[in-house]
């Protein structure tokens, strides 16, 4: 839950913190009993807080292993800490001042955390419409807590004015405080240090009001966020600096604790306040009624996404920029298609209005055995009658009546093989034919997509689904055409037709469709927001990453590998990251299947492995015989001059060639084993070392391991560690198997000292991992192997 979260980051990984929160957690406990009096629980409180978060960020700020930018941003967190704990240590000493000490306190903390948090590294600025969007969706429940401070502070001995600027700033804290820790990047560094000091300032500010209390008790609630924060702020600044090439953030942020945690202590606050016999005064009725403009404006903006987001993210590019790819062609409706000859086709492909044909929301994929299909217009006995019209008409009639009920299901059809123009025609023909003898008699089958058709039924979602899988199994089945079989596969996206606009349905529909293709075709897709969010997100992908190599976008961060026995570096893998100005830092996991889809992969390959070799030059003075490790996909391995080209760069840079690795996926070599083989033996024979990443110890693996001439072998966790059904773990067997070949093993991906002394244990030799050492820019790397002199170089 939310409210856990921060304890989370604390508790697994911090020692120290979580000792400091325990010991904390004791004096309020001896405090609320008065075993000790509040202004000593403060102070004491306080100043542990404060001291370990300051040894903390000390140390970050004289550490070498970061950048200087975050270096100066520990000096300025770790003076705002310090200022926190003086200010609250200082707390008795301000007899009959107390409000103004605080209050000047808190703004010097919030001047010099907000210097820091700016130059901590993998934060992001997002365009002025989001920041305008996020500030309007905030405001609401923002208004909502500062209601609740209002009603719940007290009132004897606290100016109204005092009051109700605490309880505005308690407001705009806790819903930053809560953006940060529920946010898209909630999980990263940065978040967590700008929430530590969101809540900081949210415990000075309790201290500035709560004193004046009649109860001295009271004044133990500014202890909790006060201390926790200034830990935050540390944990959080030192993992930013730590993963300093930026984290991924989620695909979106967590909704619910954005709106249900104000709402629910507002109605919280409410009960007390009602409780108390006490009746609403003004400005509680002011409050409130200042709350409903930004849900108003909330829900306007809302309203508007819907024919706002019908536009496709394809068309959301610069001007005069390329707005097609070689997988993208205008969607064309059967029945109404163009002429073949792209003379005739007047429409300008730079003008969004006209690119993509007649209110045609997104790109349809077009494979060469389709091509016939999407120039020549379907067959008048047996193809998909209508058009786009019809099948607006259909969904507009479904939304029309009292309680709607329906759902479109966009069909796409794929074949590999090239086929002919009277061929394609007829596996329309027949696969429209199969479809009527599935479909209800009054379901619509109308012409859609350039190689598919649309069927919309007046079933439910649940039927219409399952009508999804009765199509698929119809479709499936070869064609018999001309003396051959033509294979078929299937995508299909449904969407459910609940009173939505028609266009609207129709893109949820195609954006299923989309979700379909990439996850393999033979599927069926339902629409939901989440997966709009993921395509849209792959569509901006798709628009920014060519070029990317050109507009010196990539850049190259290095993991260490230690060898496990005396704990010294050997060596490092360099790492692609992507430093998008519109999207961020995007890591590895997402960039590659885009950049395999538009062709890109052997372009960023061969620039990792230019800019690595590069820098291993540069590493040849102080750090010699430590080698650089770059991952290969087995389609770039096996062209034909992948051996040539890899010797021209070692050569351009001077590397001997011992000192690279060359790492292929274990699960991607079966495809074209000999020809990977004869590649991994070429690169040998130059001196490159070869290794074979991500092996999963399978049956089949271990026998295609003796084939395969390599040096290294990479093993996950999931092999190194003991298996479910109690067997011993399979490291065993992997490095019994390895000493017989030649091959040292290296454990990967270890998170924990478990993890490493587990992988020690069995036989490895070498260890990569967060538990030894996080991926880094070049300089940190290369300081970091500098504290090892008697490493092997």
């Amino acid at each position: 839950m939310l409210l856990a979260y921060p304890f989370r980051v604390l508790v697994p990984r911090r020692a120290l913190e979580t000792a400091t929160s325990a010991a904390v957690a004791l004096l309020l406990f001896a405090g609320a009993l008065d075993l000790v009096p509040t202004p000593v629980v403060i102070a004491l409180a306080a100043g542990a807080g404060a001291t370990l978060a300051g040894v903390r960020l000390s140390r970050l700020a004289v550490s070498r292993r970061v950048d200087s930018s975050p270096r100066r941003a520990g000096v300025l967190l770790d003076a705002a800490v310090v200022t926190a704990g003086l200010t609250a240590v200082a707390l008795p000493l301000a007899a009959g001042g107390h409000t103004v000490t605080v209050l000047v306190g808190t703004l010097v903390v919030a001047a010099l955390a907000g210097a820091g948090l700016c130059r901590l590294p993998g934060r992001t600025r997002p365009s002025a419409g989001v920041r305008l969007r996020g500030l309007v969706e905030s405001s609401g429940p923002a208004v909502g807590l500062a209601l609740a401070g209002w009603l719940l502070l007290p009132r004897a001995g606290l100016p109204v004015p005092l009051r109700l600027v605490a309880a505005l700033a308690l407001g705009g804290l806790g819903m930053a405080a809560l953006t940060a820790f529920a946010g898209p990047r909630r999980r990263t560094g940065t978040a967590v240090c700008r929430g530590g000091v969101l809540l900081t300032l949210g415990g000075l500010v309790l201290l500035a009001t709560l004193p004046s209390a009649p109860s001295g008790r009271v004044t133990l609630l500014a202890v909790p966020p006060l201390v926790l924060g200034m830990l935050l702020v540390a944990v959080g600044a030192v993992d930013a600096a730590d993963a300093g090439d930026g984290e991924p953030a989620e695909p979106i942020g967590s909704a619910w604790p954005r709106s249900v945690l104000p709402a629910a202590v507002l109605l919280l606050a409410t009960a007390v306040h009602l409780a108390a016999g006490r009746a609403p005064d003004r400005t509680s009725v002011l409050l409130a009624l200042t709350a409903v403009p930004p849900l108003v404006l909330r829900e306007l903006l809302r309203a508007g996404d819907a024919p706002t987001s019908a536009r496709p993210a394809a068309h959301r590019r610069p001007a005069g920029s390329p707005v097609r790819h070689r997988h993208e062609v205008p969607p064309r409706w059967l029945g109404h298609l163009p002429p073949a000859d792209p003379a005739h086709d007047r429409r300008d492909p730079a003008d969004p209005a006209t690119a993509h044909g007649t209110g045609s929301a997104w790109p349809a994929e077009e494979d060469a055995g389709w091509s016939a299909l999407n120039r020549r217009p379907v067959p008048a006995g047996g193809g998909a009658p209508g058009d786009r019209a019809a099948l607006l008409d259909a969904l507009a009639a479904i939304g029309d009546v009292p309680a709607p009920s329906g759902a479109l299901l966009l069909v796409d059809l794929h074949v590999t093989d090239g086929i002919s123009p009277t061929v394609g025609e007829d596996v329309l023909a027949e696969a429209v034919h199969r479809v009527r003898a599935v479909i209800a008699a009054d379901d619509l089958v109308t012409g859609c997509t350039g190689a598919g058709f649309a069927v919309v039924t007046a079933a439910g979602p649940v039927l219409a689904y399952a009508l999804g899988t009765r199509l698929l199994a119809a479709l499936a089945p070869p064609y018999p055409m001309a003396g051959t079989e033509v294979r078929v596969q299937t995508s299909i996206g449904l969407a459910e037709v609940s009173g939505d606009r028609p266009a609207d349905v129709l893109r949820q529909a195609e954006l299923a469709r989309r979700r379909a293709v990439q996850l393999g075709r033979d599927r069926v897709e339902w629409y939901d927001a989440f997966l709009e969010e993921q395509l849209v997100r792959r569509l901006d992908l798709e628009r920014e990453l060519p070029g990317a190599v050109a507009r010196g976008e990539l850049d190259l961060v290095y993991q260490p590998v230690v060898d496990l026995a005396d704990g010294q570096p050997v060596g490092a893998e360099a790492l692609l990251r992507w430093r998008s100005p519109v999207l961020g830092t995007v890591l590895p996991v997402e960039l590659l299947p885009v950049a395999e889809d538009l062709d890109l992969v052997g372009e960023l390959e061969w620039w990792v492995l230019d800019r690595a070799c590069r820098q291993l030059s540069d590493w040849s003075v102080g750090v010699r015989e430590l080698w650089m490790a770059v991952n290969v996909t087995t389609r770039e391995l096996t062209t034909p001059d992948f051996v040539q080209r890899t010797a021209a760069v070692l050569a351009a840079y001077g590397v001997p060639p011992e000192r690279l690795v060359v790492e292929v996926s274990e699960p991607r070599v079966a495809g074209d084993l000999p020809t990977v083989v004869a590649r991994l033996a070429g690169l040998r024979s130059l001196g490159v070392r070869t290794a074979l990443d991500d092996f999963r110890a399978e049956h089949a693996s271990l026998a295609q391991l003796r084939r395969l001439p390599i040096d290294l072998l990479k093993v996950g966790p999931e092999v190194v560690g003991a298996r479910p059904d109690g067997q011993p773990p399979l490291i065993d067997v992997v490095v019994n198997v390895g000493e017989r070949l030649g091959v040292e093993i290296v454990a990967e991906e270890l998170e924990s000292s478990t993890q490493v002394e587990v992988a020690r244990r069995g036989g490895c030799r070498y260890g990569q991992g967060f538990a030894l050492a996080r991926p880094a820019t070049a300089e940190r790397v290369e300081a970091y192997f500098e504290e090892f002199p008697t490493a092997s170089r």
